[in-house]
């Protein structure tokens, strides 16, 4: 309570802040709202063309990483078209967390984003050439909002020429703004001089790009700077170099807050090329610039070129040298992050459990939402297959160990024995389960074929909450009998367990084999198991005539008897309905 009174306090002072500055300097409002124009025009683009492309653009990446240089002209026109390399970067995280794409490939598509995002600084410079582009925008801004009267598809394309206009009517602001901002700031006569000038500008141009989250709005602000006079040209450059780090600080918290590690690995590629290509453009940095502004001159440019020139020149640069390592990356990538193993899933402390695979980058896309919303049920079955195993009073490493020994008997549980699977119901498989639901509920549901895609996803998550459910009655009378060694029902109940710790054992056999004949055998293999509940049934109901048994006993080794079997068809259910998706995913 008091994080989140301290958040709204701090989110007060900044807005009161604002509104004082507004109001002591109209050209720093006119600034911002420039600015604000710009970044709103940016995200109507971004929508407008993804929802205009459908899953067009899925199928283009997913065939674009066949060869490096497919995969970095895929990065480059990608992000000419979209004008975004983060949107750009974000959505080969979560084709590669999904496993879409493979790991060499989603780093050919960011050497390529990168080079395609001096596209957009070439188009802003070419725009800052003391051409108003309010004339254009104002036509647009008509047509796009009337465009968004009509079918889905004019929306979204009348929504990308509102981004246009408000981007033309920003950089007009920005450029204003700048220009009554003169006589108050002007960097270019800073007498710092040296590489500790590069590097505060450098600085400056990276704390920028994180802050406004679009290296195109810093190397905007830049250019207006520029042409106003307010910065030298040799500053710009420093400010381009620290936005090209900056661009990837949105990929490298996504990427890495998420728990995929494969999204991770391609995080930190994105931070190890942009900083690799700042030092090194930061170590030969008098001849490199040098060269711009000679080359430049010697073409006609002005400053405004030559920035976007240099922004060129440095990140073509990169590429040729990653271009060879790309391999090389991608091995470094994975001894730095090995895979995790997937075992002992379940926190010990009880805390609440969260997703591994839903981020809010999976929504950019339905088809990596759904692969996102079917490997987060993956999960949640690993999960409830623990708390299966707690339901059973047996170790969680025991369920992992290697070998087939389902049919061995277990050693019986130590006591004492803790009543433990509700309280991880509540801490576990509901927060996980409950997560899925929200994260699903965000889907666009007009894409075709969607809904019953969710609706197979959904029944198939709440199938493992229901077999958990059965689990804690089980778990019940387990501690029960098993507490007491002199109860006649107590050797029923070890068998009780080793078969339901069997169904469990061979469940993860089963969905880590593809679909084929040892998948087939082994499915067979775990029906006839699950049917032997009857013979079972059968000799309870002797020892009951023999009077081994009494009828309380009776009772409750049948009820568990029941519960049993729920959680083997439960399970034969979950296995049925994934090898139907696998063979309806499969390649033609």
């Amino acid at each position: 309570m008091v994080k989140l009174i301290r958040k709204y306090f701090l989110l007060a002072a900044l807005l009161l802040a604002l509104v004082a500055s507004f109001i002591y300097s109209p050209s720093w409002l006119r600034l911002c709202y420039g600015l604000a124009l710009f970044l709103f025009g940016m995200q109507n683009i971004e929508d407008g063309l993804r929802e205009a492309a459908g899953g067009r653009l899925e199928r283009w990446m997913r065939k674009s990483t066949a060869t490096p240089t497919k995969g970095a002209l895929f990065g480059m026109g990608a992000t000419f078209i979209l004008q975004s390399s983060t949107l750009v970067s974000l959505l080969t995280i979560a084709f590669l967390s999904t496993g879409m794409i493979q790991l060499a490939g989603g780093i050919a598509i960011l050497l390529g984003t990168n080079l395609g995002a001096t596209s957009g600084i070439w188009l802003l410079a070419l725009a800052g050439q003391s051409l108003s582009l309010s004339p254009a925008a104002l036509p647009m801004l008509v047509f796009g909002i009337l465009m968004s009267f009509f079918s889905d598809r004019s929306r979204a394309f009348g929504r990308v020429l509102v981004g246009i206009a408000l981007i033309f009517l920003g950089v007009d602001e920005i450029k204003a703004g700048f220009q009554a901002f003169g006589a108050d700031i002007d960097f270019s006569g800073t007498q710092i001089g040296g590489m500790a000038e590069v590097l505060i500008f450098f600085v400056v141009g990276f704390l920028l790009t994180v802050v406004l989250q679009s290296s195109h709005a810093t190397l905007l602000l830049t250019l207006a700077a520029l042409a106003g006079g307010q910065i030298s040209l040799m500053q710009g450059f420093a400010i381009a170099v620290g936005s090209n780090v900056g661009s990837s600080a949105t990929t490298a918290l996504v990427g890495m807050l998420g728990g995929d590690r494969n999204g991770q690995r391609l995080a930190l590629a994105h931070v190890v090329f942009n900083t690799v290509t700042a030092v090194l453009s930061l170590i030969i940095w008098w001849p490199l610039t040098h060269l711009v502004m000679k080359f430049g001159q010697w073409l006609g440019m002005g400053q405004l070129l030559q920035l976007a020139l240099f922004h060129t020149l440095f990140n073509l640069m990169g590429l040729a040298v990653f271009w060879k390592l790309q391999a090389k990356l991608a091995d470094w990538l994975r001894r730095r992050l090995p895979d995790k193993t997937d075992t002992n899933l379940l926190l010990q402390d009880k805390a609440a459990l969260e997703p591994r695979y839903l981020q809010s980058n999976m929504l950019l896309s339905p088809d990596t939402a759904l692969m996102a919303v079917g490997k987060e049920i993956r999960h949640l079955d690993s999960i409830g297959i623990e708390v299966m195993c707690h339901a059973l009073f047996i170790p969680t490493d025991r369920l992992y160990a290697e070998g087939d020994d389902e049919g061995k008997e277990l050693p019986p549980p130590q006591p004492p024995l803790e009543l433990d699977v509700p309280q991880l119901y509540e801490s576990q498989i509901k927060p996980l389960f409950s997560a899925i639901l929200d994260f699903t509920g965000k889907l666009d549901t007009a894409v075709e074929g969607l809904q019953e895609r969710l609706a197979g996803d959904h029944a198939a998550a709440w199938q493992i909450v229901e077999i958990v459910k059965e689990s804690q009655h089980l778990q019940k009378n387990m501690k029960q009998y098993l507490s007491d060694a002199a109860s006649p029902a107590g050797k029923d109940y070890l068998r009780l367990r080793s078969h339901v710790f069997k169904t469990l054992r061979l469940f993860r056999r089963i969905d880590a084999l593809a679909v084929g004949e040892e998948r087939a055998g082994l499915m067979e293999k775990l029906r006839i198991h699950t049917e032997t509940l009857e013979t079972f049934r059968g000799r309870v109901m002797v020892k009951l005539r023999n009077h081994e048994l009494n009828g309380w006993q009776t009772s409750s080794l049948l009820n568990d008897i029941n519960y049993a079997r729920r959680i083997g068809r439960g399970i034969l259910e979950i296995l049925t309905r994934r090898e139907m998706n696998q063979v309806e995913d499969a390649p033609l």
